[in-house]
């Protein structure tokens, strides 16, 4: 029975390798408090980057550490807020270091309680709470999956295989459009990759749109804030922020590059001038929207959303050459 099994499991696991599938590592919670137990490298030594999905793939993590010499230790999450872990790391009092916070508008500015920072006030109370059983049960896993394809928690398991089935939903249900398998690989240092599949497939990259279109459709239906979120927002930011310079530390703010109608999207219901130089002025800290560059004001993202892994390469090296030099 053993040897059926190992049989079985082998096959699979050559039969993807044979498809061009990639080691990936589930990009839960485990893995981001892993990076989090990170930032208490020295300020000189370390950089840790804030944000949502957009940083992880703009941020070539090789090319920064090989330029730097310093690491990045990657915080950001898909479709949240970075502002509960700044927060966090303006209350940890043992913090010093150097942040750079990626803000992509429509999250980081969204009415408390639509969920945009959800996802990272989960993972910040896991790091807080995590036990040693469970940082153990990570040590393994992290040995497993940097081994064999098939343990891909979020597309080859057998929830993932279950939730993708082409079933039509019952009526008054609607099941949320499901991103391409290709449209990212995950590494340990949390930076994620669009395949050279993705990047070379236009069917691919229109799935993806489609459910962007779904999701700012979705937005639209949403009923308006009763009052405005900015002011609250921006006064948290500021909190945070003087926490971290009160120990040596420091912020500074990107705006990574979007295009196409996502852009077009962004520009009409976050204007700059209305968010992201108030976000500015009321901090005092520096920021580099991605508009202001030539090098890296024109790129097409495949998706609308997020660069490919040559035009992150550039992004990088550009980042680099911006940032002031404590950062770097």
């Amino acid at each position: 029975m053993v040897v059926l099994v190992l049989i079985v499991i082998g096959g699979w696991e050559l039969h993807l390798r044979h498809l061009g599938v990639g080691i990936t590592y589930d990009n839960g919670k485990e893995l981001w408090a892993d990076k989090r137990a990170m930032v208490y490298e020295p300020s000189d030594k370390a950089t840790v980057f804030l944000g949502s999905s957009r940083i992880k793939y703009d941020l070539d993590i090789d090319t920064w550490q090989r330029l730097t010499g310093r690491h990045a230790i990657q915080l950001a999450s898909e479709g949240s807020s970075p502002l509960p872990t700044l927060e966090d790391l303006g209350n940890d009092i043992l913090f010093k270091g150097k942040v750079v916070v990626d803000i992509t508008e429509i999250l980081f500015f969204s009415p408390e309680g639509g969920g945009s920072g959800k996802t990272q006030v989960e993972y910040v109370d896991y790091y807080k709470k995590r036990t040693p059983a469970q940082k153990a049960s990570f040590v393994l896993d992290h040995a497993l999956e940097s081994r064999f394809v098939f343990l891909d928690d979020e597309f080859l398991s057998i929830n993932a295989a279950l939730d993708n089935l082409a079933i039509p939903d019952r009526p008054g249900m609607f099941t949320p459009p499901v991103f391409p398998m290709d449209f990212s690989e995950t590494n340990f240092d949390r930076q994620n990759k669009m395949t050279d599949r993705f990047v070379a497939d236009t069917n691919l990259q229109v799935r993806v749109q489609h459910i962007w279109l779904y999701i700012m459709g979705a937005m639209q239906h949403m009923p308006p804030p009763k009052e405005n979120p900015v002011p609250g927002i921006l006064a948290r930011t500021k909190t945070a922020i003087d926490k971290i310079r009160s120990r040596g530390g420091d912020v500074v703010f990107i705006r990574t590059p979007s295009s196409g109608v996502m852009w077009q999207a962004e520009q009409h219901v976050v204007p700059r001038a209305k968010v992201w130089d108030a976000l500015l002025a009321y901090t005092k800290c520096q920021g580099y929207f991605f508009t202001d560059y030539p090098a890296i004001d024109h790129f097409v993202c495949p998706e609308w959303s997020h660069l490919k892994p040559t035009d992150a390469v550039i992004y990088t090296k550009t980042l680099i050459g911006l940032l002031p030099k404590s950062f770097i």
